[in-house]
């Protein structure tokens, strides 16, 4: 009885999504009514794949608690890129997570990582639909977004993306605005929840997210981490180089190690500012108070020790076996297993990968 009622279910939400795709086809709105397109009669793709994406009604995850919009909308760079082509052209992509309230730190991300990005966006109630306006307006509006980065959207599988017709107020004015106005109009949702604390109810599949996110590259290496977190200046070019030197077992990651810095300082530029910064005490390891033993396999008085005495290119500063409880961000190559998706919101999540 429990496994008919699963299969009715699942029926009717697979009936809802083909009707809703049926009314994306033949009821959009243009929010953004762009002089560009419109008034001279030629199409946008941007919108027509929008629209499209729509119009699928996304796939269930394997759980079916969850809608996901793979490649909701999609970059110049994976747009162009040749069906079939050797993944190892593109050696690293950068795979991140976040809700509409963090999204404002992608401005931060891409000034330091101008590469192919892959995010994944969960969004819950109203917002799935401030989610689906917002990342078609980065996409129309910041052309280093529209040139590099790939959307994925995951809702509740009882919910649709769509565009907020009835909202298209809090909206106006964006395309005299352009780029910024976006990232401002972002700005305005930063503290809507705190730690992703969206509701009683609702749990962020952070892992769920973790592998759309993965999933949205061909790249054959792939650097997962948080929104809110800022790679090496340069890391991209220096990977590539490193790897002509030497490319990683089957079997190794290449763990980055993490820091925490204080929120008056200035980004480090350097790997040198970095260490100062740490030997002064303003960056500390990252997790340092809420689970020191988390990182402690890092070992960062020896990285730091190591980091003030080298000024060379990129290179593997030593080896370590993983040990309980210990959850690096690394580098690692695309048939790294996927994360478990049983795990959300906090605990455990990363060290069960």
């Amino acid at each position: 009885a429990l496994l008919i009622v699963a299969l009715l279910q699942l029926l009717y939400l697979s009936f809802l999504s083909k009707l809703h795709g049926k009314q994306q086809r033949y009821k959009y709105s243009e929010l953004f009514g762009s002089k560009k397109t419109s008034n001279q009669g030629e199409k946008n793709p941007r919108r027509e794949h929008l629209r499209y994406s729509l119009s699928t009604g996304g796939i269930f995850d394997g759980s079916g608690q969850y809608r996901v919009y793979k490649n909701l909308i999609k970059s110049d760079f994976s747009t162009n890129q040749k069906p079939g082509a050797d993944p190892r052209s593109h050696h690293l992509a950068l795979a991140t997570h976040t809700t509409i309230n963090n999204l404002h730190h992608l401005n931060s991300l891409l000034e330091r990582w101008q590469s192919p990005l892959s995010v994944a966006i969960f969004a819950n109630g109203q917002d799935v639909k401030f989610a689906t306006a917002f990342v078609y307006a980065l996409s129309l509006f910041c052309p280093q977004v529209q040139a590099l980065v790939d959307f994925h959207l995951v809702c509740h599988s009882g919910e649709m993306a769509s565009f907020p017709d009835q909202d298209r107020e809090h909206f106006a004015g964006l395309e005299e605005k352009g780029c910024p106005g976006v990232f401002a109009k972002l700005e305005s949702h930063r503290d809507k929840y705190k730690n992703y604390a969206i509701g009683s109810n609702v749990s962020y599949p952070n892992n769920l997210l973790r592998n759309v996110a993965r999933s949205g590259t061909d790249a054959a290496y792939i650097l997962v981490i948080d929104i809110d977190m800022i790679p090496s200046a340069n890391l991209l070019h220096q990977f590539v180089t490193m790897l002509m030197r030497r490319e990683p077992a089957a079997d190794e990651v290449l763990v980055l190690p993490a820091f925490e810095i204080r929120h008056t300082r200035k980004m480090p530029a350097t790997k040198a500012e970095l260490v100062q910064l740490y030997q002064v005490g303003e960056v500390r390891p990252f997790y340092d108070e809420l689970c020191p033993r988390c990182q402690a396999p890092t070992n960062y008085s020896q990285w730091i020790n190591l980091a003030s005495k080298s000024s060379g290119p990129l290179e593997v500063a030593y080896t370590i076996n993983w040990a309980d409880p210990w959850e690096p961000f690394y580098i690692g190559a695309r048939t790294v297993p996927l994360y478990d998706e049983n795990f959300r919101q906090y605990g455990f999540n990363r060290i069960s990968q």
